[in-house]
C-alpha cells in the first residue's frame, strides 16, 4: 500500500507544482488531492508546493481522520471529501485561476462558448459563495457539480474532478481557457458571443469518449 501511496504522492506534488508554474494559483492558494482506495492524499495547508517531498505526505480517510503524515491537510478538505463521497472521483484539482475567478463574479453559469465544455458535462455552473473551508461551501459545490465534473466557485475559483490527476488538471486548464475566451468575446462592445446548443455538446461528448490514443494519450 505504501508503494502505491508513494507513487500517487509524487504525481500529486508534480500536479500541485504545475498549477503554480502555469499560473492557476499563487503561493499556497488552491489544493490538489487523489484517492487511493479509501484513503485521500491531499496537499497540506500553507506549505509552498516546492517544499513538498516524500516526507510531507498528508493522508486522511473519507471521514477526514489522519492516517499518515504530520502536517495539517488543506483547509478545503471538507469540499474534497464531500466530492469523493458523492462521486467516482479519483482526483481533484482546486485553483484560484484569474479568468475563472473573474467569470465567477459575473454570471450564474459559464455559457457554452466552446465545445470543450462537453468534457465537463455541459455549461459550467457557478456555486454560490460561502466561506472557504466550510461545509456550506462543500454543499454548494456538490450541487453545482450535479451531472458535471467541474464548476466555478463564486468569488473564489474552480474545482474539477476526474478519473486521474492528469484528467482533473487538463480539464481545469481547459476551464480557465474557456473563461478567458468568454471574457474576451463578451467584452466586445455591441456584440454578443454565439453559443453552442445542448445537442451539439451532446454530439461532442459522444466523440470525446473515443478521443485520443488507445493508451490514453491525446493527439
Amino acid at each position: 500500500m505504501r508503494r502505491t501511496w508513494d507513487d500517487a504522492w509524487r504525481e500529486l506534488v508534480d500536479t500541485a507544482r504545475r498549477t503554480v508554474a502555469d499560473g492557476l494559483v499563487v503561493g499556497t492558494s488552491g489544493n490538489v488531492s487523489a484517492r487511493v482506495d479509501d484513503t485521500v492524499l491531499v496537499t497540506p495547508s500553507g506549505v509552498p508546493y516546492d517544499r513538498l517531498g516524500p516526507d510531507e505526505l498528508c493522508a486522511v480517510d473519507l471521514d477526514g481522520r489522519r492516517v499518515a503524515g504530520e502536517l495539517r491537510p488543506t483547509s478545503e478538505l471538507p469540499m474534497h471529501l464531500a466530492i469523493y463521497r458523492a462521486t467516482d472521483a479519483a482526483a481533484i484539482v482546486h485553483t484560484h485561476a484569474v479568468h475563472a475567478t473573474a467569470v465567477s463574479t459575473l454570471v450564474e453559469e459559464l455559457p457554452a462558448i466552446h465545445y470543450a465544455a462537453a468534457a465537463l458535462g455541459g455549461p459550467v455552473r457557478v456555486a454560490p459563495y460561502a466561506t472557504y473551508g466550510s461545509d456550506e461551501l462543500a454543499a454548494h459545490a456538490l450541487e453545482a457539480l450535479r451531472d458535471r465534473t467541474g464548476c466555478l466557485l463564486r468569488n473564489h475559483g474552480t474545482i474539477v474532478y476526474g478519473d486521474s490527476l492528469r484528467r482533473a488538471y487538463d480539464d481545469t486548464a481547459q476551464l480557465e481557457w474557456m473563461c478567458r475566451v468568454w471574457l474576451a468575446a463578451a467584452s466586445v462592445p455591441g456584440r454578443t458571443p454565439t453559443l453552442l446548443p445542448a445537442e451539439e455538446l451532446g454530439r461532442v461528448a459522444e466523440r470525446l469518449r473515443g478521443y485520443g490514443q488507445p493508451d490514453g494519450r491525446s493527439t
